[in-house]
Formats: C-alpha cells, structure tokens, sequence
C-alpha cells in the first residue's frame, strides 16, 4: 500500500480524531472516515479503519462503560443486525462512487430530521408548559439520573422512546445504522441522533453508544475479511496508526467536562452534516 508522507500524517490526524470523538464529540469520526476515502480507496479505507474504530470504541467503554443504557441496546441490536446483513450485500455489487454517495446522503437527511424533530419539540414545549412540567414532574421526558439523582444510576432516555412509536424509530435507525457502518463505518452519525432524539444526556450518550460500537464493529470484522476489507497489508497500516488513537482519546476526555448539552448536540448535528457534505462532494 504506496502512501506518502503527507498521506500518512493524514491519516494519523484522522485516527486521532477518532479517539477524540469517541471519548467527548461521537459522530466527529465522519471527518476521519472523509480523510481516509480521500487517501485511499473508499473500499480500502473501509477495511482500514474498522480496526481503529474498535481499538477506540474498547478506550471509550474503559472510560464510560458505567454509564451504558442496556434497554436502549437491546432493542437496537436485532434491527442493527438486519442492517448489517443488508449493508454486506450491497458491498458485493457497489462501486466506490455509489458508497459516497449513498452514505453522504443518509447523514444529510438524517441531521435534517434530527433539526426538524428538536425545533417541532421546542415548539411544542413552548406552546404547553404546564403540561411539559407535569409530565416532568412524573419523570416522564426526564434523564433518569435527574430521577435517580444521587443512586448512581446510568443517564436514560427519556420515557417517550420506550413507547411504540420510540420501538418504530429504534428499529429504523437501527436498520440505518447497521447498514451504513457495514458500508463505511459511517454508523456513528446515525446512531448519534438517535441517541440524541431519545433524550439522551452526555455520559448516558457516551456510555450507551460505546458499548454499542465495540460490539457492532467486532461483530462486523468477520464480514469485512470475508469481503476482503480487512487483510494482511491493511492491519500492518493499522499497527502504525492505531498508536495516535490514544492521545485522541486522552484530549476528548479532558475536554468533554467542559462541553455544555446544547453545544454538544450541536457538535455531534454539524459533524453528521459535515461528514454527509465531503462524502457527496468528493
């Protein structure tokens, strides 16, 4: 595999911000995936960075695994895995363009519903106070550590997303986000705004979608060698670059205590968006 120099220090970037994301901003790795199609080919960047994610993802359950929501889990895992599947049999037939195109798409329609959703809901808190604080007050639209303030419990979502309307959308953004990490290790955008529009709070968000990802992309590492993804050459680049993880993930948890909610969610919103742009545009 003949990278330069300035190619290498790229990539290198790019797996840092990887831990970086991992441990404070989840979906910024969309970055990192841009900069590794545009290194190498998108079908070979795929099989590269799987590694690196995982190496991230076993850093971010050391740090938040306290703070999983295993319900939330485990009514995504059936839905991920049908996306999976279907993500496997697209890769037998698409070429890199349509691979860009079709994931750059998805994240751009889905930071747009996730913006729509929050300014509808704002609208609509605004519109009921009363109301929104009644059901606040039954802990219903609440993080679960406000509830259980002070038991140490883990931060949940809120009591709408157990609903069935809250299973139809696990079960999409599941499918969604199976397919699009099978695809390009995009899955994080995806399964961001759904942790976003559940309710989600910063640790229960960190937690919750750090298990999520060491056992979706170690689940994936079969179907990606079968595909000829991952192999020989492309783990001797991982051995070099998994090194500049670490330090990524170091400078996302001093930072994270710092970054308030709603600058958070922003964050995560425009680095979907972001990412979704340089996929489409390349």
């Amino acid at each position: 595999m003949d990278i330069s120099w300035w190619g290498f220090a790229a990539l290198a970037a790019a797996a840092a911000l990887v831990g970086f994301s991992k441990t404070a901003v989840s979906g910024a790795n969309t970055v990192s995936l841009a900069v590794f199609a545009a290194v190498l080919p998108a079908r070979t960047s795929t099989g590269v960075l799987l590694p690196i994610l995982i190496v991230g993802d076993v850093l971010a359950v050391l740090t938040y695994r306290r703070h999983a929501h295993w319900p939330t889990l485990w009514r995504l895992f059936p839905a991920v895995a049908a996306g999976v599947v279907a993500g496997t049999v697209f890769l037998l037939w698409a070429d890199d363009a349509a691979v860009r195109t079709s994931i750059g798409a998805i994240l751009l329609m889905m930071a747009g519903v996730t913006i729509w959703r929050r300014r509808v809901g704002a609208d609509s808190a605004k519109e009921k106070p009363e109301e929104t604080q009644g059901k606040q007050a039954d802990g219903e639209g609440t993080d679960q550590a406000e509830v259980v303030a002070g038991k140490g419990g883990p931060e949940a979502p809120s009591a709408s997303s157990t609903g069935t309307t809250g299973r139809l959308r696990a079960r999409s953004y599941g499918v969604l986000g199976g397919f699009t990490t099978m695809v390009a290790n995009a899955g994080g955008p995806v399964m961001s705004l759904y942790l976003l529009s559940a309710g989600f709070r910063k640790l229960g968000f960190l937690g919750t979608s750090a298990w999520f990802f060491l056992i979706v992309n170690t689940s994936k590492l079969p179907f990606s060698v079968g595909l000829g993804l991952v192999d020989g050459r492309s783990l001797l680049l991982d051995a070099a670059l998994v090194l500049f993880v670490l330090p990524g993930a170091l400078i996302g948890k001093a930072c994270v205590d710092r970054i308030d909610q709603r600058l958070f969610e922003r964050l995560v919103i425009g680095a979907t968006a972001l990412g979704g742009l340089q996929l489409l545009l390349r």
